[in-house]
């Protein structure tokens, strides 16, 4: 693997690994302008894969992406599948339109898309508080109902097999997954940063649970950190003074000191090389499911790889989504 650290771009991660994402498929969640996932697609279309999908909410936000890929690369295929990740019935009536552009095969499903800190207190339609929705539940939903595709993948390739990367956040030390209070009381015990990391947790659980099942059959996943990015609009309604609250929330909820990571912020340039790493890297595969971090693997806290909280995030995320996965 290559000497990857804080500062490698997602240019320097395709010129290492670019060739194995040439005539590949790739789906990749949340990439509107400007995001995380825009700039791991308009930088992964200089490796000539074969399709990019991108399943975002607001159309508007993803044709300068689209745009983007195709003036880049011509040969490449870019399509857009619109999906609210908080509305079970958009991510049901996605997933089943993406797997009808991809042919039911999938290589590389990297699942970006999110929200942080919502300073209020909010559900989506079925109820679930709207961080937990967006960041894992819509994507446990949508990726299950993709799994088919990604066998086929795999089966097609097994050499490389397939993959997915759930994006997650260092900010997964802020709280271990609530399971008694998940959905913090109908918001008398909601704030912000603790349904943020609560999220952030799930990400991890999920490419362990996700692994546990379909690693025997060729698919991996893995979590990435991407890092922080001041160009995004993740954070645009965040001030500086709610990042420093972090450190009082996360001792309370753990007992432990927060961390920032350095550096604090990275590029845009930056922001996709992790994910991107952890997408495109053959040689990781053996090590799934796993967190990384500056594109590399890192320790996972206890709380995130805990074999029963795995076991017991995937329980709860069936329920929430009324629909059993066995594999």
């Amino acid at each position: 693997m290559p000497a990857f650290d804080a500062t490698t771009t997602s240019e320097q991660v395709i010129k290492a690994f670019g060739q194995h994402a040439k005539a590949r498929t790739f789906v990749i969640t949340g990439a509107s302008q400007p995001s995380i996932g825009s700039s791991m697609a308009t930088t992964l279309a200089r490796a000539s894969p074969e399709h990019i999908v991108i399943v975002s909410r607001t159309p508007a936000k993803v044709e300068p992406v689209l745009a983007a890929i195709r003036e880049g690369n011509p040969s490449v295929k870019a399509t857009y599948v619109q999906a609210d990740l908080s509305d079970h019935d958009s991510v049901r009536r996605a997933a089943g339109e993406v797997l009808q552009a991809t042919a039911s095969k999938i290589d590389v499903l990297i699942n970006s898309a999110g929200n942080m800190a919502l300073k209020e207190y909010t559900v989506d339609k079925q109820g679930i508080e709207m961080q937990l929705s967006a960041n894992h539940v819509g994507h446990f939903l949508l990726t299950n109902l993709l799994v088919p595709a990604l066998l086929a993948a795999a089966d097609a390739n097994k050499e490389y097999g397939s993959r997915v990367v759930n994006l997650c956040s260092l900010g997964y030390l802020i709280s271990p997954f609530r399971f008694d209070d998940y959905n913090f009381s109908g918001g008398k015990t909601y704030d912000s940063w603790t349904g943020y990391g609560q999220a952030k947790t799930a990400n991890i659980l999920f490419s362990f649970g996700l692994t546990k099942r379909l690693k025997k059959h060729g698919v991996t996943s893995f979590a990435a950190h991407p890092g922080s990015n001041l160009d995004t609009q993740l954070g645009s309604h965040l001030t500086m003074d709610d990042y420093n609250s972090i450190l009082e929330i996360t001792k309370r909820n753990t007992g432990k000191d927060f961390v920032f990571d350095e550096p604090r912020f990275k590029s845009y340039a930056q922001i996709g090389a992790t994910p991107l790493t952890a997408a495109l890297d053959p040689e990781i595969a053996v090590k799934a499911p796993a967190l990384l971090i500056n594109s590399q693997i890192t320790e996972t806290a206890e709380h995130a790889s805990n074999a029963e909280f795995v076991e017991k995030l995937w329980a709860l995320s069936e329920k929430l989504v009324g629909q059993e996965f066995k594999y």
